[in-house]
């Protein structure tokens, strides 16, 4: 009797938890960025040209998105020193960032079945780092280390402490199929956008605006 009680409270927690994940992921198309003031922006950068990716869009943004916090991969050493010639080259009064590091979730050519116990021990340093930023977005475009950082995002949104957009822009070499972590956060990303035409047409929730790099 006792068992059936707390597989019921389970199976009740866990109905509860993919209807509030459920409510979150809808009501993130009826939020409009920029409309209302500033955007706290949690961005995601990652080694290599996932970081100058990034750093293009955020190029191409307003100015009501500060402030813009950015979070590295531990191993990554080249990031940092592009952010901060990027930041200085805005040339902004009133312009804001920090830079945190969290383990990275995925080192390259790193098994799969270890790759679970890294992305878990990713989200233990996201969950507090997430919940103490509170963003209002979290834009990112393929690292690995994006993951468990939209996940604390999602969680914020179900615990019901706020809603923040994840927004996704797969990068620009994925021309006939999504990147792993494309693929992983399709669903639940409030914007997704593509760069190629093809991605669009295979992948219905995707927003393509052309070459945005």
């Amino acid at each position: 009797m006792l068992l059936l009680g707390f597989t019921s409270a389970v199976l009740l927690l866990c109905l509860v938890f993919i209807i509030r994940l459920y409510i979150v992921v809808k009501t993130g198309a009826n939020c409009k960025p920029g409309s209302k003031g500033r955007v706290t922006v949690l961005v995601v950068a990652g080694s290599g040209g996932h970081t100058t990716e990034v750093l293009h869009l955020l190029q191409c943004m307003s100015a009501a998105y500060t402030p813009r916090h950015y979070v590295l991969a531990d191993t990554d050493r080249m990031s940092e020193e592009k952010i901060c010639t990027f930041e200085s080259l805005k040339q902004q009064s009133d312009s804001q960032f920090t830079i945190c590091r969290i383990p990275r979730s995925r080192e390259v050519h790193q098994s799969w079945s270890s790759s679970v116990v890294s992305t878990l021990d990713a989200l233990r340093y996201s969950l507090p780092l997430v919940f103490r930023l509170r963003p209002d977005m979290v834009l990112c475009n393929g690292p690995g280390t994006c993951i468990p950082l939209c996940v604390a995002g999602l969680l914020l949104g179900i615990l019901g402490i706020k809603k923040v957009l994840i927004v996704y822009a797969e990068s620009i070499c994925r021309v006939q199929t999504l990147s792993l972590t494309g693929k992983i956060l399709y669903p639940v990303s409030d914007y997704f956008f593509v760069q190629w035409s093809s991605l669009r047409d295979k992948y219905p929730k995707s927003i393509f605006l052309g070459r945005m790099v």
